[in-house]
């Protein structure tokens, strides 16, 4: 017999089918959509950027701050080797377990379940801390970046990212969500990019007693699907598709159709979209 809460998410299910139109069919589950959408075109471009930046070598215990679904994590499981060791840490259980489940072809990953503001290791226990487009989200960025700090070996390094101002493609995205859904779906954009100053991001990680520190912005060209397949894989693979999801389909409608229309100066000749997006890299050493 089922339960009220197998009812009810039974429920939830039919709803969303019904709402959410789409040519494709999505994993409910975003850190699922996330894994298949988003990490090819931009988590995995990035995170190559971001391994290499780092440096890592052999034999070096790395810390994955904000591990989301992995990506980081497994490509540098396969720089450091068998006598290194990674560890990805995130305070969602859906992308642990998506990380989880994708780590078949790479060396040992050991997966935590954490907020970056308090970390469950000790002092001095990595050598490389890594984050990928996450400290922007931290609802704490000082106390996470001081955690990062306090869990490196002096001389140990830390490399992160964050992305710069909305381009011009997030930009019709985030005005489109204003005018079609709501301030709230605005905001989720708007937060992505939250970070964008060089000298606030400066500022920040000094006050965490990090040295040597190295600003290098950089524009990135993404190569991305076509405007309506990407338009729908990103609301799916972010908080997005719960604000989405509860709109009107005249909304959703007139959203798409927005913002699928204005990305057409970006489109290839090949029909997909590309644009160079700036990305901030960041560097320092304890």
């Amino acid at each position: 017999m089922s339960t009220n809460s197998e009812q009810n998410t039974g429920k939830k299910i039919n709803k969303l089918q019904q709402q959410v139109a789409t040519e494709e069919t999505y994993s409910l589950k975003v850190p699922e959509n996330y894994e298949r959408y988003f990490v090819p075109v931009i988590g995995k471009p990035l995170a190559k950027e971001l391994l290499a930046h780092a440096s890592l070598q052999k034999g070096e215990r790395v810390l994955d701050v904000a591990c989301g679904s992995g990506i980081v994590a497994r490509l540098a499981s396969r720089k450091i080797g068998q006598t290194g060791s990674v560890t990805g840490l995130d305070m969602n259980p859906g992308m642990l377990a998506v990380a989880r489940s994708t780590t078949q072809e790479t060396g040992p990953i050991t997966w935590r379940e954490s907020g970056a503001e308090a970390m469950p290791f000790r002092d001095k226990t990595f050598d490389v801390a890594l984050c990928q487009l996450g400290l922007q989200f931290m609802e704490d960025q000082s106390a996470a970046l001081k955690e990062m700090q306090r869990v490196l070996v002096t001389g140990g390094r830390l490399t992160l990212n964050v992305p710069g101002p909305a381009g011009p493609v997030f930009a019709i995205f985030a005005e489109a969500m204003e005018r079609h859904i709501g301030t709230r779906a605005a905001e989720f954009i708007h937060h992505v990019f939250s970070l964008d100053s060089t000298t606030r991001l400066r500022q920040l990680i000094s006050k965490a007693s990090f040295r040597n520190i190295e600003i290098h912005p950089r524009n990135k060209m993404l190569h991305l699907p076509a405007p309506k397949a990407f338009f729908w894989q990103y609301i799916h693979s972010t908080p997005l598709i719960d604000v989405v999801s509860g709109a009107d389909k005249n909304a959703r409608e007139s959203l798409e159709q927005e913002v699928t229309s204005k990305w057409r100066d970006f489109v290839q000749d090949d029909g997909t979209l590309a644009y160079s997006q700036r990305i901030i890299l960041a560097s320092a050493v304890k």
